[in-house]
């Protein structure tokens, strides 16, 4: 079977007959998003030279909506509709603190745009909808399982990331919408979360209320920030209660200060680490990009003090043109 032609069972999809908006003009502000990265780019190795998913038409001036790691690096975005039109894109902006991604339509879509509402009074068990690029039969009727903090290995923090089931199988830049036909979510991640039931699949989202305070700068082709947090370049994670180093980025801060796989963080500036999150906002705490980090460190049953000159990491980047 061809790729486009797969679809949710009927009884998954949404119904417009039980719904209180106009379903079909929400559906088509989802656009299919495929983005090429040059090969020498930073990122080349870990996500991919070609990636694709969908973004979201959030204004009438052609600004779309999507998740950062689709579009980090791009040299070339296309954008296409439910109705067949497609456009060149330019990245407008990637946020390194939400992971929120931005392009440009460079031609006219002829689609609407969404309304944005908030996440912030959803409540578990609440009916939420998963859009995809593909209309109604890609997308998907679901619930929402839990609303917690999601620390990511790669130096990712949300405080609070939105998390359903069913799972949508296209869920990168995918639009969560409430039952008012409005955007509250941006499709992030596949992972799991622990019910009373066991461990089911679930779809991560970022919540979209973290738009609001970079919105006015993306419409403006400025930077979404003026300051940079630092960037160590190392993948850490929660294990036994611990937080380990997984690995480290390439030429990275945390390798020129010469940090190694298996090392246990046990403090950050005098602080105990209790999670990876903990370690995270200790390191932040600390200043902006640039700052030293003070690590301590138990490798090999021996406890070493380390100083990290943190960067930014978006030097690391193939940057896009901010117009």
């Amino acid at each position: 079977m061809n790729e486009e032609d797969w679809h949710f069972p009927q009884n998954l999809q949404p119904n417009p007959t039980k719904i209180n908006f106009e379903l079909d003009s929400c559906l088509n502000t989802v656009v299919s998003l495929r983005a090429e990265i040059p090969t020498d780019g930073f990122t080349a190795d870990t996500l991919g030279t070609s990636r694709q998913g969908n973004g979201i038409l959030i204004n009438d001036s052609g600004l779309i909506l999507t998740i950062g790691y689709l579009i980090t690096e791009a040299e070339t975005i296309w954008l296409t509709t439910n109705q067949g039109t497609s456009v060149p894109g330019t990245v407008t902006a990637y946020d390194q603190i939400t992971g929120l991604g931005f392009v440009q339509a460079l031609g006219t879509l002829n689609i609407p745009s969404i309304s944005i509402g908030s996440s912030s009074k959803l409540t578990i068990g609440e009916q939420l909808f998963v859009v995809g690029h593909g209309g109604r039969k890609k997308s998907l009727c679901v619930n929402l399982l839990s609303k917690h903090c999601f620390a990511g290995y790669w130096e990712y923090l949300l405080d609070e990331a939105i998390f359903t089931s069913p799972v949508h199988p296209q869920w990168g830049g995918a639009a969560l919408l409430n039952t008012e036909g409005k955007l509250i979510g941006v499709g992030s991640l596949l992972t799991e979360e622990v019910t009373a039931e066991g461990s089911v699949q679930a779809n991560m989202a970022v919540p979209v209320d973290l738009v609001h305070p970079i919105l006015k700068n993306v419409e403006n082709g400025l930077p979404p920030r003026q300051n940079a947090r630092p960037w160590l370049g190392m993948y850490a994670t929660d294990n036994n209660g611990q937080t380990v180093v997984v690995g480290i980025a390439k030429s990275g801060p945390s390798q020129k200060a010469n940090i190694h796989p298996k090392d246990i963080i046990l403090e950050v500036d005098g602080n105990q680490i209790s999670s990876l999150a903990d370690f995270l906002k200790n390191v932040w705490s600390i200043g902006d990009a640039g700052a030293t980090i003070p690590l301590k460190i138990l490798r090999n049953e021996k406890v070493l003090n380390i100083l990290i000159n943190s960067a930014d990491r978006n030097d690391f980047l193939k940057r896009p043109s901010y117009h």
